[in-house]
């Protein structure tokens, strides 16, 4: 298995042979917090280049520390002042200063790796970061979702974005690859919240240890841990679901399988039109249908990367980028597993790891197919 090498025209997307590393204490026991907290993307490192995989590490490190904000803090304006020292930390790591901070720490020196492998040309988006930061701060008290359309957004903002960071990161610059990864971010994030119902809707109790635990309650401490159903309003509404039922009924409450499953559904329509478009491309073909976020901030592409790139160079940047997109691979186990069990959010199985993935994982690579 090799990654395709661009060629000597693809100046954008060039590696130097040689780069700095991350600090190797460091990348070993942030690896160790990081199998803890999101073991598929440990799996999946194998699978991105050598070179790229420290920023890989940074990044998904980074989207991990933020998502836990609202576990570690007892109230939203404590999490919000979290919020804003993870805005300040990477706009500081950017400019090559970060707080000693150890996930802000391998993000300055993954920005400083890749700058020096493109002799300046590319570097992590700082708007793509504060991107992920705001939309996770956007629901840092567990609202729910007004439609699907709200869910489909953030996902976009948080699991599409970090794809769009780590295709920074190797670089690559794709129209193709990025509106790839923009419907599996879709799929993965849609299933992630899925997947999280059952945390949110029944919390564990706060963590007396912490030291907030006294301010937190003082400024009405607690918001943060009531239980939601964070199922979209117009998908609970269609299907008659009560949030007062999941808190009483749990698995049983009425209307909440029909509920998981519309939800299910439009996870897994993201993983067939980003199938569809890989065999289009493969047949030759454009990939069927606009990137809808072109001319978005970070999204300004040449014009050798627009609509009308032949199908072969297309094709060439999403295999060059298939290890970035192999992410689809746990969030179709996963959804497989959810369909097994009747749309059952509360199976014990959904929060199993699963054994398949790196097996799975290695033949989706090789046949460069999700």
């Amino acid at each position: 298995m090799a990654f395709i090498e661009p060629s000597r025209s693809q100046s954008r997307n060039a590696l130097p042979p040689r780069h700095p590393r991350l600090p190797r204490r460091r990348s070993r026991n942030l690896l160790t917090f990081f199998s803890a907290y999101d073991s598929p993307s440990y799996t999946l490192q194998t699978f991105i280049p050598p070179y790229a995989r420290d920023a890989y590490l940074a990044i998904r490190a980074f989207n991990v520390d933020v998502a836990r904000v609202a576990d570690a803090t007892s109230n939203p304006t404590v999490g919000s002042m979290r919020m804003q020292f993870w805005r300040d930390a990477v706009t500081k790591s950017l400019a090559g200063s970060p707080p000693k901070e150890p996930v802000a720490v391998l993000l300055s020196a993954a920005n400083e790796s890749l700058q020096q492998r493109t002799d300046g040309k590319n570097k992590l988006s700082k708007a793509w970061l504060h991107k992920v930061i705001g939309a996770r701060e956007q629901y840092l008290v567990n609202p729910q979702y007004a439609d699907m359309d709200a869910l489909e957004a953030y996902a976009e903002n948080t699991y599409s974005t970090l794809l769009y960071l780590t295709l920074q990161a190797l670089p690559m610059q794709s129209i193709t690859a990025d509106h790839v990864a923009s419907h599996i971010g879709k799929a993965t994030g849609i299933a992630t919240v899925l997947r999280g119902l059952p945390l949110i809707a029944f919390p564990p109790p706060p963590n007396k240890h912490s030291n907030q635990s006294g301010f937190g309650s003082s400024l009405g401490g607690g918001i943060g841990r009531q239980g939601a159903v964070t199922l979209p309003l117009d998908v609970m509404a269609s299907a008659g679901v009560r949030e007062e039922d999941v808190f009483r009924q749990g698995a049983t409450a009425p209307g909440l399988k029909d509920a998981v499953f519309s939800v299910a559904t439009r996870a897994n329509d993201h993983l067939i039109t980003a199938r569809e478009m890989l065999k289009n491309l493969r047949a030759g073909q454009d990939v069927g249908h606009d990137f809808e976020h072109t001319g978005d901030e970070g999204h300004e592409y040449e014009m050798d990367h627009m609509g009308d790139m032949k199908a072969e160079r297309q094709l060439h940047d999403v295999d060059r980028s298939f290890g970035v997109l192999l992410q689809a691979v746990p969030a179709a186990l996963w959804l497989q597993r959810l369909e097994k069990v009747d749309f059952d959010i509360f199976d014990a199985q959904l929060r199993r790891t699963d054994w398949k993935l790196p097996w799975n994982a290695f033949w989706a690579f090789r046949r460069r197919k999700i």
